[in-house]
């Protein structure tokens, strides 16, 4: 088991920057469906109102979430056929 955790880590650490590429460029398309606009607000963008920074935010958190689960459990999946157990 130990060494399944030891070949889980630099899998982990590659696929911990592709998901946050791939849950940023998520954002990105369903911010635009969501209220048409190219860029999300920012906590500190003075001109736009409390209820379209959180909503952002909580997209934002839900899509990164997501997509974070989905390539960890993928990670595991692998590792776990490649090394015979389970990383965790």
């Amino acid at each position: 088991m130990k060494g399944a955790k030891i070949a889980y880590k630099p899998v982990g650490f590659a696929l911990g920057t592709v998901s946050g590429m791939i849950a940023g460029a998520a954002f990105k398309q369903t911010w635009k469906l969501i209220e048409g606009e190219g860029d999300a607000p920012d906590a500190l963008d003075e001109g736009r109102p409390w209820r379209q920074i959180l909503l952002a935010a909580a997209v934002q958190g839900a899509i990164f979430a997501v997509v974070k689960a989905a390539v960890e459990r993928s990670g595991a999946r692998a590792t776990r056929r490649v090394t015979g157990a389970w990383p965790a």
